[in-house]
C-alpha cells in the first residue's frame, strides 16, 4: 500500500471556496493540453483526402480545430500521429492510416504531420506527436495492412492477445523497432514533445502470451517485475534516443490514472504498476520522462488522492491529469460540468503542472458548457507552458532595439532583433502590454501573444489605446529571457507622432494578430476603469 496523507484528500473541500475565488487568478506558466484522436477520425480527420478539394477540405478541419484551441487559450495539442501500427505522415518503416484515405497505406498527397506543426506553431501552440506503442491492430484488419506492416516486416515481435496483434516487450527487438520509429519522427519533425499512449501491457496482462520470451529472457526474476523492466527498458531506450537528437523534445506517456493502490484508497484492481506493469512514477523519478499526463477519468475518490498520488511522486517532473471530458456527454456518463469544474479547481489549487482533455471533439462541441467556461473564465488568458530546466536551463538572450511602426491607418508593427540560445531548436518571442510601465511580465494578464517564430508582431492600433509593450524570448525548454520594454525616452529614431498619446507618454495599439476588424465599442478612455474580461476581448 502506498501512503497518501488522508489530509491531502480532505483539503479539496476545505480549500475549494479559496479555489473558486481566485478562478480568475489563472498561473502565467500552465500546460493546457488536448488529445487530438486520428483512429477512426474520431476527432480528424472526417474528410477523406482523395481529390485536391477533399485534401484542402480535411486540412481546413484541422484548422478549424486549431483556431477553436487557440481561442480557449489552449497551449498544447497531442495529435496522434501513430495510431495503431499505421501512421500519418510519409514512413519508411509502417504504413499510411486508414482514416487519412478510406485505405492503408495509401497517400494522401500531403504530410499530415508537417502541416499540423506549422499550423500549431503559426498559432503559437505546441504540437507533440502522440503514438500509440505497444498495440498494432486487430486481426481482422492485418491483410489489409500491406507490405509494411510489422506483422510482415517482423512477425518475430508480434503477440496476439484477444482480438489484436500486440508488440512483445518482453523481446529485445521490440525496443529496438520502437526506437527506430520514434528516431525517424523526431529527425524529420519539428515536434515540441513525443507522447506515448498504450506503453503498457494490455488489460488481462495475466493471459498475454509471452511465456517463451519469459522463459528465454526472464532470467528467474518474478514476472510481474520483469514485464516492468521490459517497459521502463523500453521508456528509456527512446528518453535517451530522443534526446540524443534534440534536447528539448520533452518526452511524455499517458499511463493508467491510478498509480497503485493506496493506504486509505484502493484502485479497484485498476492501476498502472500491478495491473499493466506501467512504472509510470518510476519513470519521472529516473528521469526518463519529463512530463506525464495520467489518464484521470474518474471522480470523488477515484480521482483527488491519486491526483495527489501522482503529485507527490513526481520527482520534480511535471504531472498534467486527463480529464475524462467526454464522460459530460448524455451518451457516456453524463456528468454535469461541476464535476470537471471541481477538478479543475482542485488541480490548479494544488499546482500540479497543468490539465489535459480527452478528447478534441468533447471540447470544441462545447459539451455541457465546458468550452465557454473555460473561454470566458478558466483560461481568461494565454498561458506558457512550464519549463523544464533539467533539459536547459539558460535563457535566450533578451530582444533588443523595440520599435514600433506603422503600417497603414489602422495597423501597426512592433519590431525588434532576434534573440540567440544556446539550444539549436530556434527562439519564439512573447509579446506583453499593459496601461502601466514597466509592463509586468509576472502577470498573465499582461501575456497577449505567445511562442511567435518571427521578430514583428502586427497589431490593429485603433482595437486598446492607451497600452505600453514588452518582448521577451522563450526557447524550446521553457526558458524565458528578460524584457526589453518599449517606454517613454526609448526609440527616439520613430516618429513619435505615431506614438504619443496628448499626455507625451509613449503609448502602443495593440491586438491579438489574428484580430482583423476594427471594433470601436472596445476603444475607450483611459480614464475608464478596464475589467481584466475586457482586456481579454481586445486581446483575443
Amino acid at each position: 500500500m502506498r501512503f497518501t496523507p488522508y489530509y491531502i484528500y480532505i483539503l479539496l473541500f476545505l480549500c475549494l471556496p479559496l479555489a473558486l475565488k481566485a478562478q480568475n487568478e489563472a498561473p502565467k506558466r500552465e500546460t493546457r493540453a488536448v488529445w487530438i484522436t486520428t483512429l477512426s477520425g474520431l476527432d480528424w480527420p472526417h474528410t477523406k483526402a482523395l481529390s485536391d478539394a477533399t485534401r484542402q477540405r480535411q486540412q481546413q478541419e484541422l484548422c478549424q480545430i486549431l483556431d477553436q484551441l487557440k481561442a480557449v487559450n489552449i497551449n498544447t495539442v497531442l495529435l496522434q500521429v501513430r495510431v495503431r501500427g499505421s501512421v500519418i505522415y510519409p514512413s519508411q518503416i509502417e504504413p499510411w492510416d486508414v482514416a487519412l484515405t478510406g485505405r492503408y497505406g495509401k497517400d494522401p498527397g500531403y504530410d499530415p504531420l508537417a502541416f499540423a506543426i506549422e499550423e500549431a506553431h503559426k498559432r503559437g501552440m505546441e504540437l507533440h506527436a502522440w503514438m500509440v506503442a505497444i498495440p498494432c491492430f486487430k486481426q481482422s484488419v492485418a491483410k489489409n495492412m500491406g507490405n509494411k506492416s510489422v506483422l510482415r516486416t517482423h512477425p518475430e515481435l508480434c503477440v496476439r492477445h484477444n482480438d489484436m496483434y500486440y508488440l512483445d516487450p518482453g523481446l529485445p527487438g521490440t525496443a529496438d523497432y520502437l526506437v527506430k520509429i520514434c528516431h525517424e519522427v523526431v529527425d524529420r519533425y519539428d515536434i515540441d514533445g513525443l507522447h506515448f499512449d498504450y506503453i503498457r501491457y494490455p488489460e488481462g496482462a495475466n493471459k498475454f502470451n509471452d511465456a517463451a520470451s519469459y522463459k528465454r529472457y526472464g532470467n528467474g526474476r518474478l514476472k510481474s517485475l520483469w514485464r516492468r523492466e521490459n517497459m521502463t527498458h523500453i521508456v528509456r531506450r527512446i528518453y535517451n534516443e530522443v534526446h540524443a537528437l534534440k534536447p528539448w523534445v520533452r518526452m511524455s506517456s499517458s499511463p493508467v490514472g491510478k498509480y497503485a493502490d493506496l493506504s486509505r484508497f484502493s484502485s479497484r484492481g485498476w492501476n498502472a504498476r500491478d495491473a499493466v506493469h506501467q512504472d509510470a512514477e518510476g519513470w519521472l523519478q529516473e528521469g526518463i520522462h519529463d512530463l506525464l499526463f495520467p489518464m484521470m477519468y474518474f471522480d470523488g475518490d477515484h480521482f483527488y488522492p491519486f491526483a495527489a498520488d501522482w503529485q507527490e511522486q513526481c520527482g520534480g517532473r511535471q504531472v498534467v491529469p486527463g480529464l475524462g471530458i467526454y464522460f459530460l456527454h448524455p451518451q457516456e456518463k453524463d456528468w454535469s460540468l461541476s464535476v470537471i469544474r471541481r477538478q479543475l479547481h482542485y488541480l490548479r489549487h494544488q499546482g500540479l503542472s497543468g490539465q489535459a482533455y480527452f478528447r478534441s471533439q468533447f471540447l470544441t462541441d462545447n459539451t455541457k458548457g465546458l468550452y465557454n467556461f473555460l473561454h470566458d473564465d478558466f483560461y481568461a488568458f494565454p498561458a506558457l507552458t512550464p519549463a523544464c530546466p533539467w533539459l536547459d536551463h539558460e535563457a535566450p538572450t533578451i530582444p533588443q532595439d523595440l520599435k514600433v511602426g506603422v503600417v497603414d491607418d489602422n495597423i501597426g508593427e512592433l519590431a525588434w532583433r532576434p534573440s540567440t540560445d544556446n539550444l539549436q531548436g530556434g527562439v519564439r518571442y512573447n509579446i506583453y502590454a499593459s496601461h502601466e510601465w514597466p509592463v509586468d511580465i509576472s502577470k498573465a494578464e499582461n501575456l497577449i501573444a505567445v511562442s511567435l517564430k518571427e521578430t514583428r508582431f502586427r497589431f490593429n492600433r485603433l482595437a486598446a489605446i492607451g497600452y505600453c509593450f514588452a518582448v521577451t524570448a522563450l526557447d524550446r525548454c521553457g526558458n524565458e529571457s528578460g524584457a526589453v520594454q518599449l517606454a517613454d525616452g526609448v526609440n527616439k529614431s520613430t516618429d513619435r507622432k505615431l506614438i504619443l498619446n496628448s499626455d507625451g507618454r509613449v503609448v502602443a495599439f495593440v491586438d491579438h494578430p489574428l484580430f482583423s476588424k476594427v471594433n470601436t465599442k472596445l476603444v475607450m478612455p483611459k480614464k475608464i476603469k478596464r475589467k481584466k474580461s475586457r482586456k481579454k476581448r481586445i486581446f483575443s
